[in-house]
């Protein structure tokens, strides 16, 4: 599954290529909206009672979205390997945009589940698909800071989402949120005009000309794959990621991937409810979440860079350390600079630790095997995923809010033990001529 290729030659993005990587950011931006709406909107849904909600309904309904991301997350692979990386982004960007439809005009709290399961499963479904996409077109010595860069766009939808949350939700209620997210459906057509096929899907399908006119056209690294019949051989995709020993980076990825969800979806959808539990005011709460995702995106272009140069398991372990001590220190109540201050470190930490971890994956992947590897360590995190929102909610139900970035900072632990593990296996294989992976690139 690992692949031991040597890194392509560094060199600029051409126009086609950033036209790539620039519409995966635009499509990753309108999924970070929809996930984050909901977290931003819930104080001000708990306040009027919407839908009858209290808290720990509220995070049941968090738990549902993610548990749509979980589900998609894992049919994206098999997915794209059938249809192909650019049908599988239009779909996921068609299907959460109806479903934010769905959750606008939803009478009661069971259709409003039901809008955000349909949600999460193109919200879970587009990231691994746009990860993959820039990993094509990105030089391969430049592919974590691709993967970090495209990462920052779900940051920036975050920071909308408080924004939107501010300015329509108090004149025009909290249904008027979700009508927002419902735009991108004006970017499907764009999508469908504007971007290629993924290389490697062209290449594994035996399209071997078209890939090269594609690659030749965007300035892109032919990714090197086996014929169609020789890839036929090897089995099924799924089956690949277990065959010598790779069970045990998989399984290591897997558990990493969990917590780092935990986490990130966690924190997401209860950062402005717990706040106010600490005794910040509403207004401040809100504050909290764009400055939370300015450190993100800060923090993934400094993770991408650092993985590009120290490796990406490695920075992604430290970056886990520092999330778990920048997310206790908020359950202590201190002065508000200082308290945004420490909301921006977990920001920049947090986010661009899980992110390392796709990039890890999408690295040592061969590119046939790519999505599907990229795409089961994000669904097998959602599993953490689905778990974080409902944490939060029982916490907070219960009057223990505080406990809640306790629970959180103990996560972050977590993931950094299991990154580091994969890390020394990686180590361990390429010492044993197991795996040749370049310092430079994916150093342990």
């Amino acid at each position: 599954m690992y692949s031991s290729a040597p890194p392509a030659p560094v060199r600029s993005l051409e126009r086609g290529t950033v036209t790539v990587f620039a519409l995966c950011w635009t499509a990753v931006l309108f999924d970070g909206l929809d996930m984050f709406i909901y977290g931003s909107v819930l104080p001000h849904m708990l306040d009027t009672h919407a839908l009858g909600l209290d808290p720990g309904q509220a995070g049941d309904l968090g738990s549902y979205a993610t548990f749509g991301m979980l589900i998609g997350a894992l049919a994206a692979g098999t997915v794209c390997d059938r249809i192909g990386r650019k049908k599988t982004m239009i779909g996921c960007v068609t299907l959460f945009s109806v479903a934010s439809a769905v959750c606008a005009l939803a009478p009661n709290v069971a259709t409003f589940g039901l809008g955000r399961i349909l949600a999460g499963l193109g919200l879970g479904g587009l990231l691994p698909t746009a990860i993959t996409m820039v990993s094509d077109f990105a030089p391969t010595a430049r592919a974590a800071l691709a993967v970090g860069g495209v990462m920052t766009a779900h940051s920036t939808g975050g920071i909308l989402s408080a924004y939107v949350a501010s300015w329509v939700v108090e004149p025009l209620g909290w249904r008027s949120a979700f009508w927002a997210c419902v735009v991108p459906l004006l970017f499907v057509p764009v999508l469908i005009k504007a971007m290629p096929e993924s290389l490697s899907f062209l290449l594994a399908k035996g399209r071997t000309l078209e890939a090269k006119r594609i690659a030749d056209r965007y300035g892109a690294p032919l990714p090197g794959l086996p014929a169609p019949a020789e890839a036929a051989r090897r089995g099924d995709a799924i089956a690949a990621l277990f065959r010598n020993r790779q069970w045990i980076q998989t399984l290591l990825y897997w558990l990493a991937s969990f917590g780092g969800l935990l986490l990130v979806y966690g924190v997401a959808t209860w950062l402005p409810s717990l706040m106010r539990a600490e005794g910040y005011d509403l207004g401040s709460s809100l504050q909290f979440v764009v400055v939370f995702n300015l450190g993100g995106i800060v923090g993934l272009l400094a993770a991408g860079k650092a993985s590009d140069r120290f490796g990406a398991p490695r920075i992604s372990a430290v970056w886990f350390l520092a999330t778990a001590i920048s997310v206790y220190l908020l359950s202590i109540h201190m002065a508000l600079a200082l308290t945004f201050t420490v909301v921006f470190l977990a920001g920049f930490f947090l986010n661009s630790a899980q992110s390392m971890i796709y990039a890890t994956v999408s690295i040592r992947s061969t590119p046939d095997n790519r999505a599907t590897a990229v795409g089961w360590t994000s669904g097998m995190g959602r599993f953490g995923a689905v778990f974080g929102p409902w944490l939060g909610g029982q916490l907070l139900a219960s009057g223990n809010g505080s406990w809640g970035f306790i629970a959180f900072a103990v996560t972050g632990l977590f993931s950094m033990t299991f990154i580091g593990l994969a890390a020394w296996s990686g180590r361990s294989r390429a010492t044993a001529g197991c795996v040749g992976e370049p310092r430079s690139v994916v150093g342990p």
